[in-house]
């Protein structure tokens, strides 16, 4: 039996939106409310100049409609900088829907949440975040050809995410070592998941010897078992002695209180939002800290999906996902020889890329 399609579109709640610190000239915010899957959902078209807005569902129990308005604000402008810096065909968008997914999430709003997406006609795609999976973008793709990271064949993109990372730390290696080889070097990974555990075992596969963390002692064991990394508390791996820094979970781990007890030469990871503050990005460069905008590290999975187009040829992922190291070594070379740090490099590069196109 064909489930019925969600309700019509309400007004965007506008006073929300314009007054909120994240809104940044976003072409579109969007609201959805519906009664009978009970699917409540925003959707955030932030730039398309360079082509559709790309970026992934969030299904989280939100504290109220604020909340997840000015998150889907943030995500998706950052979509677009790392569509822009990476150099791929996509613009930022990115959704979300309200509710405890443990709980909520149903054929029926997973439905509904698809009916959103094909209402606005092709120029937002969507993709998985956190809450959401693959199976959760199958179940989309059901009832709309608007969505990512399915193609057959593809597998799953997070391996893509890790070798971009890789390919990055060796980016930033070269630029303060002089070498990018990994042997002899050690690489504190906090967060050993899809993206983490990957990492690990490419580093490990490198030469470097690992410490990693995880909330999950026993993500963390399976990690130190494969690549025979040390394990420390999650709280305090920042703190470890090594040349590399890698945030691989949550975001907001740079800040004023952790960047003074960070003991590693470079930070490169990929957890999205590592700086709690902008102002962040200069203390770490007062320490002598190289940190790798962690829009670009962890590009990966985007590029990944633009590679899934049927127009693309995925042929050109492997050379594309090099390509994030050596756009890393231009920003770090230009924030050197002009004292500023690398995100306002890539920050400007970004913005660069997905302005220019506007003219």
């Amino acid at each position: 039996m064909a489930i019925p399609r969600a309700s019509r579109m309400e007004e965007p709640v506008g006073v929300m939106v314009l007054d909120s610190e994240f809104y940044d000239q976003h072409e579109a915010v969007v609201f959805r409310k519906d009664t009978r899957s009970g699917l409540r959902a925003i959707i955030a078209i932030h730039n398309s100049n360079r082509g559709p807005a790309i970026g992934g569902c969030r299904f989280l129990p939100y504290r109220n409609e604020q909340d997840a308005t000015e998150d889907v604000l943030r995500l998706s402008r950052g979509m677009t900088y790392k569509c822009a810096i990476s150099e791929i065909a996509f613009g930022g968008g990115k959704s979300v829907i309200i509710g405890d997914p443990s709980v909520e999430k149903t054929p029926a709003v997973l439905h509904a949440m698809a009916d959103f997406v094909e209402d606005l006609q092709g120029r937002y795609i969507v993709s998985f975040d956190m809450g959401t999976n693959l199976d959760d973008v199958r179940t989309m793709g059901q009832r709309t050809a608007h969505v990512g990271g399915i193609a057959d064949g593809a597998g799953n993109a997070s391996e893509s995410t890790a070798e971009g990372v890789f390919v990055c730390i060796g980016a930033a290696l070269r630029h303060r070592f002089g070498s990018d080889s990994f042997a002899g070097r050690t690489v504190a990974i906090q967060g050993v998941g899809n993206v983490g555990g990957r990492l690990a075992q490419r580093l490990a596969q490198a030469g470097a010897r690992l410490i990693v963390s995880d909330v999950s002692a026993e993500a963390a064991q399976a990690a130190a078992r494969d690549t025979a990394a040390e394990i420390v508390d999650n709280a305090m791996i920042h703190r470890v002695e090594a040349d590399v820094f890698s945030p691989c979970a949550r975001g907001g781990i740079l800040n004023a209180g952790t960047i003074p007890d960070i003991e590693a030469a470079i930070v490169a990871g990929g957890a999205n939002n590592q700086l709690s503050t902008p102002a962040d990005a200069q203390s770490l460069l007062a320490r002598g800290i190289v940190y790798c905008p962690d829009y670009l590290v962890n590009a990966g999975g985007i590029v990944d999906l633009y590679y899934q187009q049927p127009r693309i040829a995925r042929s050109g992922l492997a050379a594309h996902l090099r390509r994030l190291g050596a756009i890393l070594g231009e920003i770090l070379a230009r924030a050197g020889s002009e004292g500023v740090t690398p995100s306002a490099i890539c920050d400007a590069m970004a913005e660069e890329r997905f302005q220019d196109d506007r003219a």
